[in-house]
């Protein structure tokens, strides 16, 4: 028997570090950065916001079909409305949904944000601040991984 393909939904403001950590993990990262510099040759093109995240699900679910065995999503993923189509996702397909939460402070976000090529406006950052929400296991996910600025990486498991 095979083993359960997993989502791991990545969750942070812009500058958290998800992206980084993403690279560094060696496995498929379906991004919205990356498919919005895709479908528009401008990855600070939000006029197609909608066409974006349609890719992205189309993706993750081809991915879920194909039963590979781990897809990361690198977007905000900022709240439990934005996070829930993965779940459900995962449901459908029969895989895992975990949660990664990068619990940056929005200073080092902004600061780092700066040091950019493709800057996001700092009100902007501070808008989804004041909605982000931390990914729980009481919205499906079966493990959910916080990782604090400089600190130890708390993890929480549904089966423990």
């Amino acid at each position: 028997m095979r083993d359960r393909p997993r989502i791991v939904v990545l969750s942070g403001l812009p500058g958290s570090g998800k992206s980084t950590w993403a690279r560094k993990q060696g496995v498929a990262v379906v991004s919205t950065d990356d498919v919005r510099f895709l479908l528009s040759d401008d990855v600070s093109n939000q006029l197609i916001h909608g066409a974006v995240f349609a890719t992205v699900r189309y993706l993750v679910r081809k991915r879920l079909e194909l039963r590979r065995p781990v897809t990361y999503v690198d977007a905000t993923n900022s709240t439990t409305g934005e996070r829930r189509t993965y779940i459900k996702l995962a449901q459908l397909y029969d895989a895992a949904a975990e949660a990664v939460f990068f619990d940056t402070p929005v200073e080092i976000c902004k600061e780092r944000n700066r040091g950019r090529e493709r800057m996001v406006p700092e009100w902007a950052i501070e808008a989804m601040a004041a909605r982000i929400s931390r990914p729980s296991l009481e919205e499906g996910f079966s493990v959910v991984t916080i990782y604090s600025a400089g600190g130890i990486p708390e993890r929480y498991d549904a089966e423990s």
